[in-house]
């Protein structure tokens, strides 16, 4: 039952990291009705599963430490009986022998019955502390997994707000929710470099893309951003250069980039000419 709880971790961060790249590749997915319903049914799904497993999970636990208590006392019922039999018929063999009083034997059987009581006693108490550990960490992880779903439904959530927003001052908003759940989320920067672009604010949208950049040298969307940002800005050798490396990482950029308005200014640069028509 814990693989199977891991597994669903491991699915929902794919799913969030497939639903960062499908932003890219077809931005218009989410604005089918019908997808979107199937899509937050399927977090529901996912959120009444891992609620049932983590249900199924306390049952099982708790079955568990009863059987182990019971066969814990069973043993220790057992043990002690079986401890009084032979220290009857040793107690019947010195007395017959004439070794000990009875007095003596009474004494020294409450002694060693009292110490092997002891004994089982410690040896329980600190598998059933074990046990409690256990119990306390798997809660934990349970607990952490909630939390992380529910980022997760917040975060999806934010995300087709965002691709619904009408204005890209709308969109910036969002994205800042965004960062504040989740903070240097590269994919969210690179969208608000984006946004930033829509509103000409090309100096904004430039450090956006270098704060990215700075963590991740080779990021794709913060390359070409970057690029658009330059050319916008008149620096046309920066901005051939950062699209060039967003070409080698993303052909398909190339076809993007001949349609991008940004690249205006681009038109007529010889490597810029030469990197749409794949001379370079």
């Amino acid at each position: 039952m814990l693989k199977k709880s891991l597994l669903l971790l491991i699915l929902l961060s794919l799913c969030n990291g497939s639903i960062a790249s499908e932003n890219e590749v077809d931005k218009s997915i989410y604005e089918q009705p019908l997808v979107e319903r199937y899509v937050l049914d399927e977090l529901k799904s996912l959120r009444f599963d891992q609620q049932d497993l983590e249900r199924r999970l306390i049952v099982d636990i708790t079955n568990r430490e009863l059987a182990l208590a019971d066969t814990s006392l069973g043993y220790a019922s057992n043990t002690v009986t079986y401890f009084f039999y032979i220290i009857a018929g040793v107690a019947s063999l010195i007395a017959i022998i004439g070794w000990q009083s009875f007095r003596e034997i009474r004494e020294n059987t409450k002694k060693m019955a009292a110490q092997q009581i002891q004994i089982i006693s410690a040896r329980y108490e600190e598998k059933f502390q074990v046990l409690e550990k256990d119990l306390r960490r798997k809660t934990r992880r349970i607990a952490d997994v909630h939390l992380e779903i529910e980022t997760i439904n917040e975060i999806h959530s934010l995300w087709l707000r965002a691709q619904k927003g009408q204005t890209p001052e709308e969109q910036i908003e969002i994205y800042d929710e965004i960062l504040k759940i989740r903070p240097g989320d590269l994919e969210a920067l690179t969208s608000k470099a984006d946004a930033a672009m829509e509103i000409k604010e090309f100096h904004w949208a430039l450090s956006i893309c270098n704060r990215v950049l700075e963590v991740d040298n080779n990021n794709i969307s913060a390359l070409y951003q970057r690029a658009c940002a330059y050319a916008c800005l008149g620096v046309e050798d920066q901005a051939v250069n950062d699209l060039d490396r967003a070409i080698v990482g993303r052909i398909s950029l190339r076809e993007v980039a001949a349609d991008e308005a940004d690249f205006e200014n681009l038109r007529g640069h010889d490597k810029f000419e030469a990197l749409l028509a794949n001379d370079i």
